[in-house]
């Protein structure tokens, strides 16, 4: 559902659709229609990364194959609709119908040369999607992997950091996202935050950032190895990739994907849990035995049988395992859906899910309206008739005056200054950051239990500050970045004594 501020931008199209040539006129009613869709986030990272797995338990049902196939290198793009539909889409904007697999999957041969392939297109009835589009893309390549001739003159960059077989169609799926999520396996090595940056620069008209990108590191059930407890690494792990990362997202959220994707898509029945409950029936060292490794899972004797046990290994594979055996340790009688809920826990997705909401949904609409008018701007200097080119102009600046709207104004300054592009002190970065992605003025003004009188007075204080330092010492583009945040401090001292 669209927020204010995204009504206004569509409302604005509505106006001026009707007094501009009709090529510009389309493009106006092609960017209305898009503010009424939910936010795209795209799901990136490299090859093998687990970022199908992810979109299964943002989705809550396993419909993106994970093993490597046609449909995993190609863009996906789940959405909500009222049947579940899977179309693929060529590049010359024909659609060809499939049928989901028996598995409930997206078949893994989509029936056309992968070069024909724009993207495909699936719409689910899952309720997750009914305020997310989620696109799945393929693997970002190693910059040292050479990417076709195609590939590259696609996204403009001499190193894309893209599969090498996607081409301009697909790019521009994964540029259209207003959000990124970054996955991650292992500690970042230099040449992924290489690949990122490519990645960032291959998404112009995405312009990734922390304001709008987030990170997961992905399996870290396999930092401790078999079922031992992965969290006491993950945490720190993960905080060094956001030291890494600081520029390129807002956190790093560590997840077991695969115990998210079996919990939050149900996929754990009745019989599994009457499987691992026999399982944890066994003597304390024939466990420790079973659960070394994968291949003594499977070979070692135990009450079940080669299918019972490859099937708990892609449920949940040794740390899964060795965690609800534990579960019916200490409570036999535990019900299963109880040790689902557990599982969710223990994979850390629940904390993903928060931060996604924090870092993204809130924010949805400035950074939908932000996207619009971009695309305005953008409009307006490449339109040919002079005339039109005034009318957007003047709409979009009519527009941009009104004190609601000074929200796009700030996001765009701390994009600029998360960038890199304008450099600011580290305390100053970090308070503009606040201003520019939260309404609570506690939380920027650092001061939870204040009340409005000393809020106020904060705030002014601040606007002050800025102030002097566009004034005084700050570069010309570190002076219009200070104006901007002068007025959004300005703006919030007369919020907080309304």
């Amino acid at each position: 559902m669209s927020g204010p501020l995204s009504a206004s931008v569509a409302t604005l199209c509505d106006e001026i659709a009707t007094r501009i040539g009709p090529e510009a006129g389309g493009q106006l009613i092609q960017i209305r229609d898009r503010l009424g869709e939910p936010l795209r986030v795209a799901i990136a990272g490299r090859l093998k990364a687990g970022k199908s797995t992810l979109v299964n338990a943002l989705i809550g049902r396993r419909v993106a194959p994970t093993a490597v196939g046609e449909c995993t290198r190609v863009v996906t793009r789940f959405r909500y609709g009222p049947a579940d539909r899977v179309d693929v889409v060529l590049r010359d904007g024909t659609r060809r119908s499939l049928p989901l697999a028996d598995d409930g999957m997206i078949p893994q041969r989509l029936g056309v040369p992968g070069s024909s392939v724009a993207y495909v297109d699936v719409t689910l009835t899952s309720e997750k999607l009914r305020d997310l589009t989620v696109v799945d893309t393929p693997g970002l390549a190693s910059t040292d992997t050479v990417v076709s001739a195609r590939a590259a003159e696609a996204v403009g960059v001499s190193t894309a950091p893209f599969d090498a077989d996607i081409d301009a169609d697909s790019a521009g799926e994964v540029a259209a996202a207003e959000a990124v999520v970054y996955v991650f396996t292992q500690a970042v090595r230099a040449d992924d935050v290489r690949a990122l940056e490519a990645f960032r620069d291959a998404s112009a008209r995405l312009s990734s950032s922390p304001i709008n990108a987030l990170g997961v590191f992905g399996k870290v059930d396999t930092l401790a190895g078999g079922p031992g407890d992965p969290w006491p690494i993950a945490g720190p792990l993960a905080e060094q990739q956001a030291g890494l990362l600081a520029r390129t997202v807002s956190d790093v959220v560590p997840v077991v994907a695969l115990l998210a994707e079996t919990a939050e898509a149900g996929r754990l029945n009745a019989a599994d849990a009457a499987a691992l409950r026999e399982l944890a029936q066994l003597p304390v060292e024939q466990l420790r035995v079973l659960l070394a490794s994968v291949d003594l899972f499977r070979t070692r004797p135990a009450p079940l049988d080669a299918a019972q046990r490859e099937r708990l290994l892609t449920l949940l594979d040794l740390y899964g395992i060795g965690f609800a055996l534990a579960q019916y340790a200490a409570d036999p009688r535990l019900s299963t859906g109880e040790l689902v809920r557990r599982l969710v826990a223990a994979s850390g997705f629940p904390r993903l899910r928060q931060t996604l909401e924090e870092a993204f949904r809130w924010r949805a609409d400035a950074i939908k309206a932000g996207w619009a008018l971009g695309r305005l701007e953008r409009l307006a200097g490449h339109t040919r008739d002079p005339k039109d080119r005034e009318t957007l102009r003047d709409a979009v600046e009519r527009l941009l005056r009104d004190p609601a709207y000074h929200r796009l104004r700030l996001l765009d300054a701390a994009q600029r200054v998360a960038t890199g592009s304008v450099h600011l002190p580290a305390d100053w970065e970090a308070e503009l950051t606040r201003l520019a992605t939260s309404e609570d003025p506690r939380w920027i003004l650092r001061l939870p239990g204040a009340g409005a009188d000393e809020l106020a007075r904060a705030a002014r204080e601040a606007a002050n500050r800025w102030r002097v330092y566009a004034v005084a010492g700050a570069g010309p583009a570190q002076s219009r970045v200070a104006q901007v945040a002068h007025r959004g401090f300005h703006l919030l001292a007369q919020q907080v004594v309304r």
